[in-house]
């Protein structure tokens, strides 16, 4: 793949070749799109949080203006499967949780139906409910999936003997996705096909998850998604409401119907951040040298559906130390389902880890970063194999000289300008760089360049421009001559725009598709000659520890007098491989800091244990960072190119700038203060005297 070597696109930052279409108004996002004579979908939910519902009184809504169909586990399509908990909906009347779809009113308007859905009356006898997560639950036990527990040497041992120590417990909260586009669904049936224009990050993966579990084949169904208005991983699995739409298309064929979730509904219909307990003990030598480290982490899961938030994943493979003990447990409650959110696992597993680690810089009198360093492992600690490219201390290294670690003060509260305390802080980024197999590439020469086709997804990660650019360099040809089309499952297969594997797998498949059509058609293929090519797993995974790293510097200013707490300034240096755009990737990387700021001073979803939902579910008490509170974040990236990556070199970037940004910002507080916060986020009365 010479020609792949010699770029002339790859690296380079075109604005993004979707950008003036959105701004415009004219890129179509999955509720826009143009169907004749649509109905409107309002659904029925739970007010309850565990029971069951003895009746559902839809006579007043049957008879209601414009009303056309009111969906019900009496009369909905029936399922072939059930075994996901969260899809297998209208199947009876038990509730698991409040907010659970019970039924849903299809009328000619959107007031219409949400008029008719109030006034649907409910019984219900309500049994006790338990939605409180607590580490010692008599409900927790190890998660069905994940990587299972860790025991190497003798930690109880190694810890006693230790010459530092740190035993605490650390908490994140709920947290909720919020894209700017809600969830939505246009569903159409006509007898034989079923077509969804839907908001995902996955068309094939969606199309694979639902055709079961209708009882269609997978050639009936048709899943189109050109444009994704932001998902943060809650889009990279179809949820209820994907299937609540279709349902109601299936029971009245020949209408589309259309559903956008409100922003209320979202907050226990379409996935979310569980929250976590993490209990850390580290124990070290006198110089640092971490010699016992434990780590026992809990997340809230669903009885509905298991999912687990795997916050002991990053401790797994990011610092030395030879007696290790890790655990992961999961309690199940009466709660909606928990999904993907940006980084599961490593985003809040390394909140403990990042200010543990600064809390045994502090302990034994060494700079954080040199803690770092001096607990560097030579390899991965949890599979024994090489890195591909652990640049973590040149991060770190090269963070510090542009932040101005330097003028940090060693002690707490040892800069005051005006009646504020100054601080800094650090924390470390990690996440694995994956490459899914499967996804094809299919290449068409047209009449004036190139058509090419895979099933990809762009959730605002700017793929429709950095993919043009991968098959730009492919072919060898200027970007205004490569017709790119992504997001439907007419095209081939492609995997999910998850896991920060989606350019890297596309990317492959597009190289391996102009392999294949340049030794099928040669160097003057003519118009409507074609060609496929499909990505390969990356060997280099079978003898390498696949990893990116990262260095996340905070600065605040928190007020001695009322405990406000201001970000003044982040930095962020990432080793992420090849950046294929640096203006998307600016915008990635810019944008993981952001949520993690937000996770650090702002976002926390308050569950009232006596309903069994979250009570803040709007963006007027759910509070994410807006431009005030991000002044000045700076990111940065190491110039290299990674062989092991594969053929392009590139590695995914969209989700670990999100991780560690959170603890720098705790720490950053810790050196202003003095006061140590362990359970996000930061608010600014843990400053005041208590």
């Amino acid at each position: 793949m010479s020609e792949l070597l010699k770029t002339t696109a790859i690296g380079t930052d075109p604005v993004r070749l979707d950008g003036s279409a959105k701004v415009r108004g004219l890129a179509p996002y999955a509720y826009e799109h143009p169907v004749d004579d649509p109905l409107y979908l309002y659904p029925v939910q739970a007010e309850i949080a565990r029971g069951h519902a003895t009746t559902i009184d839809i006579s007043a809504a049957t008879g209601a203006d414009g009303v056309v169909h009111v969906l019900t586990a009496e009369n909905a399509p029936p399922l072939q499967s059930t075994e996901d908990g969260e899809l297998a909906i209208l199947r009876s009347k038990q509730i698991g949780f409040r907010g659970q779809y019970l039924g849903a009113v299809i009328a000619t308007t959107p007031e219409q139906a949400r008029l008719a859905a109030d006034l649907i009356t409910i019984s219900y006898v309500a049994d006790d409910h338990d939605v409180e997560l607590r580490a010692d639950h008599p409900a927790s036990r190890t998660p069905e999936s994940g990587g299972g527990d860790v025991a190497v040497g003798d930690f109880n041992a190694s810890f006693a003997a230790a010459d530092i120590t740190i035993d605490n417990s650390y908490s994140t909260p709920i947290e909720h996705n919020n894209p700017m586009e809600p969830h939505t669904t246009i569903a159409h049936w006509d007898g034989s096909e079923l077509t969804l224009w839907t908001s995902t990050q996955g068309v094939h993966p969606t199309r694979s998850a639902l055709a079961p579990i209708l009882g269609l084949d997978a050639e009936q169904i048709r899943i189109v998604s050109p444009h994704v208005g932001g998902g943060f991983g809650s889009k990279g699995v179809p949820h209820a409401d994907m299937m609540l739409t279709a349902l109601a298309a299936l029971a009245i064929p020949g209408q589309p119907v259309k559903y956008a979730v409100t922003r209320q509904q979202m907050f226990s219909i379409t996935g979310y951040r569980a929250p976590t307990l993490q209990h850390i003990r580290l124990g070290a030598r006198a110089d640092g040298t971490i010699t016992a480290f434990a780590f026992d982490a809990v997340s809230m899961s669903s009885q509905t559906k298991e999912f687990p938030e795997e916050a002991t994943k990053p401790a797994r493979m990011m610092y030395a130390g030879q007696n290790r003990r890790l655990t992961q447990r999961v309690v199940p409650l009466d709660v909606p389902v928990p999904s993907w959110m940006r980084a599961p696992g490593e985003a809040p597993g390394m909140v403990g880890l990042e200010i543990a680690m600064d809390e045994l810089a502090v302990a034994g009198g060494i700079d954080p970063i040199e803690l770092r360093v001096r607990n560097e492992p030579e390899t991965d600690p949890d599979t024994g194999l090489p890195f591909n490219r652990r640049r973590l201390l040149d991060c770190l290294h090269e963070g510090a000289t542009r932040f101005g670690w330097a003028d940090r003060s060693p002690q707490p509260r040892g800069r005051r300008e005006n009646g504020w305390l100054i601080g800094m802080g650090v924390a470390a980024s990690t996440y694995p760089a994956g490459r899914q197999p499967g996804s094809v590439a299919r290449i068409r020469r047209t009449s004036d360049g190139y058509q090419v086709g895979i099933g990809a997804a762009d959730l605002g990660t700017g793929t429709w421009t950095a993919l043009t650019q991968v098959a730009a360099d492919s072919l060898g040809v200027p970007l205004d001559r490569v017709d790119l089309q992504i997001g439907d499952t007419a095209l081939p297969n492609a995997t999910v725009a998850g896991g920060s594997t989606g350019l890297v797998s596309w990317g492959a498949a597009v190289i391996a598709a102009a392999e294949a059509f340049r030794t099928e058609h040669g160097d003057d293929p003519v118009p409507g000659s074609e060609a496929q090519g499909e990505a390969q797993a990356n060997p280099a995974a079978e003898t390498f520890a696949m990893h990116s790293f990262g260095a996340q510097f905070a600065q605040v200013r928190i007020h001695e007098a009322t405990g406000e707490i201001r970000m003044e300034r982040m930095l962020g240096i990432f080793s992420a491989g090849r950046i294929v755009n640096p203006r998307t990737a600016r915008s990635q990387f810019i944008g993981g800091m952001t949520m993690g700021l937000g996770m650090a001073l702002h976002e926390k979803g308050e569950l009232d244990p006596r309903f069994g939902h979250v009570i803040n579910h709007d963006l007027a008490e759910y509070h994410v960072p807006v431009n005030a509170d991000v002044p000045d974040i700076e990111v940065s990236w190491l110039d290299e190119n990674d062989p092991h990556a594969g053929v392009l070199g590139a590695r995914g970037i969209g989700e670990i700038g999100i991780v560690g940004a959170a603890a720098a910002v705790a720490n950053a507080a810790f050196n202003a203060t003095g006061v140590r916060v362990r359970d996000l986020p930061v608010f600014g009365d843990a400053f005041l005297p208590q």
